[in-house]
């Protein structure tokens, strides 16, 4: 029976929805009505978009009741490791395609930007931005209007996002996500780690961490710590929109060759006519707060308290970060994934990963299972894992007890009985900080601010010794009005060398950190922003704060008189270089970070 509160929060979610989800689904019942698309082309038209197709193709798909066309938007490039695989993945399943009774093209590609590469360059501050580009990139390739369905390849930070709010543009078409796998495990994240505070301290030169980092991120395939990526990948499963259990297979794994087979015969068969379930009907509030509830369980990116608010706007569904603070009340946390935990993603995986999550949380009541997938009705079948037999992938019934309790546990065993996440409020705005992974004895800091308003300035700080005592971290003018609201994640190293000195620190900024948010407290995300007359543009060197993730607040001690008598930092001089000046009528247009971060919804300021 599926918990009391999770009905409480989902129709909750559903009546603020009502309005926007009709309206949205208005939009889907119109282009379904128009019929397939191809025998409203124009003879010029068709013939355009199969020109360089093949004699046969061209046969199969100008025919009047043609064979299905189904369409590829990839995110592929050189540049990330997890989508190199993606170049030899499109002629392969251009033929699975072709082998499951359908032709394919590709439909279109998107921009793919690596946070691993801008992550503290200049760079970072086209991130977030990047999602609302690859939405309107998957629009533009799918905008032909001669496809009867489409797939999605993507797998990093900003790419799945951007992809499934591009495809909800088309929600009358049915979508499936194909992952291409993490790299094989290197060097622990423990080590890696290590190394980096070594770094900070000088222990070890700029060689040695190079050397350290190669091996850690070292061959094709997604990064194998739990951050963005990888949590991205599991709301997939949860939401039902990519096989089960086909995140965390290697891609050199033949069982990868396999699932690729899988998911082009379940896409075709999604397309075949008379089929009226489109990814409109896929993503409900139910699956999006599935996506929600898996974020808890797992301990996932923080980014998705900003992505997955996007994702349901674009289908109609309003999410708040009050919803994800309920549920968090009431979801265990049923995974240890680094930086929660010491396992990388393929020991998750080898101990069960997202399916036994899944099986678990179905079981405890815990998840919508009644939902549309790309399977059919029912999220039952996404609590199996895959395997092969002989050439073909079979999916079996994830066990009832964890093949390591270290990594996974039961929903009757967790290993907290709350969610990985934590909603604070206060003077300074709301704000949320990824609790899995910092230990209960840090949580709550209260000491004197220091304030800065660039992150390389308190890098400055800290390596002349200004930083050897308690203190609170403000790193403000870093949200999306102000420079896109790039991660701050270099700062970790020297935060947590200092919580390991014995010093009480925290960060409390309006930026982001890594989906690999540490071990140090970071109330992050603060809403309204500094450059959006929040609060914290009035925060100065010695005002006390108070930092309290378990009893959810974010306090600023400083008598309401004085603040009102301050006047507001205006912040840093705005830089427009390296593409930055591209995105100023983005930056002026976002909305709040508690709204998504996106330019889609920036009246909602």
């Amino acid at each position: 029976m599926t918990n009391p509160k999770l009905l409480e929060i989902t129709d909750r979610v559903k009546a603020r929805s009502a309005g926007s989800r009709i309206a949205y689904m208005e939009r889907i019942d119109a282009m379904r009505a128009d019929g397939r698309p191809r025998p409203r082309l124009s003879c010029g038209n068709l013939a355009h978009a199969i020109a360089a197709c093949s004699d046969a193709e061209k046969a199969k798909l100008a025919a009047e009741n043609g064979m299905a066309n189904i369409g590829i938007v990839s995110a592929y490039n050189d540049m990330l490791s997890a989508h190199q695989p993606y170049h030899a993945k499109l002629d392969e399943m251009k033929q699975y395609i072709v082998d499951a009774g359908a032709v394919s093209q590709m439909a279109g590609g998107t921009p793919a930007m690596c946070d691993g590469v801008t992550q503290g360059q200049s760079g970072m501050e086209l991130s977030l931005f990047s999602r609302d580009v690859i939405a309107m990139s998957t629009a533009v390739a799918m905008t032909h209007n001669v496809f009867d369905g489409g797939m999605l390849f993507g797998i990093c930070d900003k790419i799945v996002p951007g992809l499934l709010m591009g495809a909800l543009s088309f929600g009358h078409l049915p979508f499936v996500f194909v992952p291409a796998g993490p790299m094989p495990t290197g060097i622990s994240n423990s080590e890696k780690v290590k190394v980096r505070q070594k770094y900070v301290t000088g222990e070890v030169g700029r060689t040695e961490l190079l050397q350290s980092e190669s091996r850690a991120y070292h061959s094709p395939g997604t990064c194998t710590f739990y951050g963005t990526a990888n949590s991205n990948q599991m709301m997939l499963e949860m939401m039902g929109l990519q096989l089960p259990g086909s995140s965390f297979v290697n891609p050199t794994d033949p069982l990868r060759v396999a699932l690729d087979r899988a998911s082009a015969d379940a896409m075709v068969t999604l397309a075949a006519p008379g089929n009226s379930v489109g990814l409109a009907e896929m993503v409900t509030a139910e699956s999006v707060l599935n996506g929600v509830i898996g974020l808890l369980a797992t301990g996932g990116s923080t980014n998705h308290t900003i992505h997955i608010v996007a994702i349901a706007a674009q289908a109609g569904i309003q999410v708040t970060w009050q919803d994800f603070a309920d549920l968090s009340e009431i979801i265990p946390l049923l995974a240890r994934v680094y930086p929660n935990g010491l396992a990388d993603v393929n020991a998750f995986h080898a101990a069960g990963g997202t399916p036994f999550i899944i099986k678990e949380l179905l079981g405890a009541g815990l998840l919508h299972g009644d939902i549309e997938t790309i399977l059919g009705r029912g999220l039952k079948p996404f609590g199996q894992m895959p395997s092969l037999d002989g050439e073909n992938v079979v999916w079996r019934d994830s066990p009832d007890e964890p093949i390591d309790n270290m990594i996974v546990r039961n929903a009757s065993d967790p290993f907290q009985p709350t969610g990985g996440l934590a909603l604070m409020e206060g003077p300074l705005g709301q704000a949320v900080m990824k609790t899995s992974a910092v230990k209960p004895e840090h949580r709550m800091v209260e000491a004197p601010a220091v304030v800065f308003e660039d992150q390389d300035d308190m890098l400055a700080a800290y390596k002349a010794g200004k930083l050897e005592r308690d203190f609170v971290a403000v790193i403000r003018f870093q949200g999306p009005q102000a420079n896109g609201m790039p991660e701050l994640h270099k700062l970790t190293p020297s935060l947590g060398v200092l919580q390991d000195k014995g010093f009480k620190v925290a960060l409390v900024t309006d930026g982001r950190m890594s989906g690999a948010s540490g071990k140090v407290p970071s109330a992050i995300h603060v809403s309204p922003e500094a450059a959006m007359g929040g609060l914290i543009a009035k925060v100065q060197d010695g005002d006390i704060i108070r930092v309290d993730p378990e009893a959810g607040r974010l306090e600023l001690k400083v008598d309401e008189a004085e603040l009102a008598a301050r006047t507001a930092s205006s912040g840093p001089n705005e830089l427009q270089t390296y593409g930055r000046d591209l995105f100023a009528t983005m930056r002026n247009t976002v909305s709040t970070a508690d709204r998504g971060g996106s330019v889609f919804l920036g009246e909602q300021r």
